[in-house]
């Protein structure tokens, strides 16, 4: 809950598969992090994944991981301080089953960005992205190589603010 006279920021959320994490055979990304991290964090990030979320964050957004692995929250605080990235939550397959979907019959999508208050979901998936309709939140699919897509996400990001901004004003 944000103090008084704090503002709330919009939330932006990132998948880590196929988004974050990506094929160095079929796109292109960072440099692999030195010996011995090499061998403890295999993955591979998306060349500008530290300067978009830096950038988010400079901008105002709070950057979320919203994953259905079940890496640790541990590990993957980790694996991304290394690449000078923090940040301002993680949700995992497991913290999802536990705060989302608890024990309901009903078998909701592996992610449901708008029970952690989040606006903007970045998936690969399209089935995840088409959910948003339903379940209310935007989302931008994001899975081939891309030399454009840090500047495609914050477009998407400010279109998504100003419509997150005109609903805030009208409660």
């Amino acid at each position: 809950m944000p103090k008084k006279n704090e503002q709330e920021k919009m939330r932006v959320s990132f998948d880590l598969d196929e988004v974050l994490f990506v094929n160095p055979k079929t796109h292109d990304t960072e440099k692999a992090l030195p010996f011995p991290f090499d061998k403890l964090y295999k993955e591979r990030l998306r060349a500008g994944t530290p300067e978009l979320i830096n950038t988010l964050q400079r901008m105002g957004y709070e950057v979320w991981v919203y994953t259905s692995s079940f890496r640790s929250e541990r590990y993957i605080k980790l694996l991304f301080h290394h690449y000078g990235i923090k940040f301002d939550g993680i949700i995992n397959g497991s913290r999802h089953l536990k705060e989302v979907q608890r024990g309901k019959s009903q078998i909701l999508p592996q992610k449901v960005p708008n029970a952690y208050r989040i606006s903007l979901h970045i998936d690969d998936e399209s089935v995840i992205c088409s959910y948003g309709r339903e379940f209310g939140f935007d989302a931008y699919q994001l899975d081939a190589q891309d030399d454009e897509w840090k500047e495609k996400v914050i477009a998407k990001a400010e279109e998504v603010k100003r419509k997150w901004e005109k609903t805030r004003h009208l409660h």
